[in-house]
């Protein structure tokens, strides 16, 4: 390896991270491993949104809930259920996963793991120059000998409705942090978000109204998804309301006031908070691209910056796949293109290729933690046909798998495999049910594996389990 391990007065690395997620530390980790020295910078907390706003303690919000709900499905077990999770306990729980919001144990990682850090804001300045506002006041210059990665992520986008933004509404960080729950809570989004903190805050008793601008919730993944979780939302006693343009918020000493129009007309829906869900944005505000030369942030399968061989952007701030997972698989993929090149082996592909960051194209796995859950990897079928792929589509009533039934008295659930009949492989999955994210990496093995369905039939599924869905699918579609 030609790269040097020494740091030159503490002003000179040879890789400078901005950003300490999970994406961050997985692209330093990688280099660090490979020989060469990192900087991380990070205005915030080591572990960032994943760790303390975001997937963490949202999933330790609904862990309980979904413990719930299933012991009221089986015989036996619902009897010695009383009543509703306790709210303070939840929350307890989650202030637990997040250290409350504290990184000292990432941090005693970082410095395990032999990674510098830096705590600051920090902005491109030049080639390979990052200048670093330091929480002290101070500034500090520091050069990157071989790369500069952006691992900012992503910010919640608040949309321009008359009054919304001057409302203080919350943001996905409001939710996942709150210390109480609010006696009525109005929800904008029907995206992941805002169907699972429906589902959350529904279980720890807020009123809760969801609104939806479109005919659905979940509108990226099959329709019959968002149907189902419609309908466990409405169970569950959310006022879901689909097709709905808000076009005022106001806030007042009662709290907050929404007016909504619909088919039906204009109405006025009353809320302590408004919870903002309606997408998000790659975070590049104030990192200086255009002062470095930099006009956008499309990569390559290695997240090298298109036209800047210095540059790198890995996870949620390049836009491809807004999901940890799918920026820790970036991060393994940038970090070894940047130690092969460093090794003077950017003219041989191999030595980084088989990392190539290539399954972001259309073999994105996820789980929506709603009641039902949803798993889903790939292309939707009409995703596939809008690709100009040649498909047939097959599905199964979960209910009717042994392992399902034994699992929940009266399971219901759904199971969509989408089909290239060209290559006869899978090219999209989608299940529907209790657990049902638990079988989405099987799907996703046998689309990045571009597994033929004739193999398919030697990978025998346990019985009584419910992943017993892959024979019956089989079946359905036929040899």
């Amino acid at each position: 390896m030609a790269a040097s391990m020494t740091v030159s007065g503490g002003d000179e690395y040879d890789v400078i991270v901005v950003g300490a997620g999970p994406v961050g530390e997985n692209v330093a980790d990688q280099v660090v491993r490979g020989g060469l020295t990192a900087l991380i910078v990070e205005r915030e907390l080591v572990g960032g949104e994943c760790s303390y706003w975001a997937c963490i303690p949202s999933k330790a919000l609904l862990r309980p809930v979904a413990a719930l709900a299933e012991a009221r499905r089986v015989d036996g077990a619902a009897s010695a259920v009383r009543g509703g999770p306790n709210a303070e306990q939840v929350l307890a729980r989650r202030t637990a996963f997040t250290h409350n919001w504290s990184d000292d144990s990432q941090v005693g990682w970082l410095d395990s793991a032999g990674i510098a850090l830096v705590r600051g804001t920090a902005r491109l300045v030049g080639e390979r120059l990052v200048e670093v506002r330091t929480r002290d006041g101070g500034v500090r210059r520091v050069t990157a000998r071989h790369a500069v990665v952006l691992a900012t992520g992503s910010k919640p986008t608040v949309p321009d409705v008359p009054g919304l933004a001057e409302a203080d509404p919350w943001t996905s960080r409001d939710a996942t942090s709150a210390t109480a729950v609010p006696d009525e809570l109005a929800i904008l989004g029907g995206g992941v978000v805002g169907c699972e903190m429906a589902t959350a805050f529904a279980a720890l008793g807020s009123r809760v109204t969801l609104v939806a601008r479109g005919s659905g919730l979940l509108p990226r993944l099959e329709p019959f998804a968002g149907e189902a979780v419609v309908t466990g939302l409405r169970n569950a006693g959310v006022d879901v309301r689909l097709g709905t343009t808000v076009t005022t918020v106001e806030r007042d000493a009662a709290g907050v006031r929404i007016e909504l129009t619909d088919a039906e007309g204009t109405r006025t829906v009353r809320a302590d908070e408004v919870l903002v869900a309606t997408g998000r944005a790659p975070a590049v505000d104030g990192l200086g691209l255009e002062a470095a030369g930099v006009h956008g942030l499309t990569i390559d399968d290695s997240c090298r910056v298109e036209g800047v061989d210095w540059l790198y952007a890995a996870g949620d701030v390049n836009g491809r796949a807004l999901l940890t997972h799918m920026g820790k698989y970036q991060a393994r993929a940038c970090g070894a293109a940047i130690v092969a090149r460093a090794g003077g082996a950017a003219a041989e592909p191999a030595a980084w290729s088989r990392y190539a960051a290539t399954a972001d194209h259309a073999a994105v796995p996820q789980a929506v933690f709603t009641d039902p859950e949803v798993g889903a990897v790939g292309r939707t079928e009409a995703e596939a046909r809008a690709a100009g792929l040649s498909v047939r589509a097959v599905e199964y009533d979960l209910g009717q798998v042994a392992g399902a039934s034994l699992y929940a008295d009266g399971y219901t659930g759904r199971a969509k495999l989408v089909v290239d009949t060209s290559r006869d492989v899978i090219v999209g999955a989608t299940f529907v049910g209790a657990t049902a994210a638990e079988l989405v990496h099987a799907a996703t093995v046998a689309i990045v594996g571009e597994v033929p369905l004739d193999r398919l039939w030697h990978a025998v599924p346990s019985f009584p389990t419910i992943s017993e869905v892959w024979l019956r699918l089989l079946e359905a579609y036929g040899r």
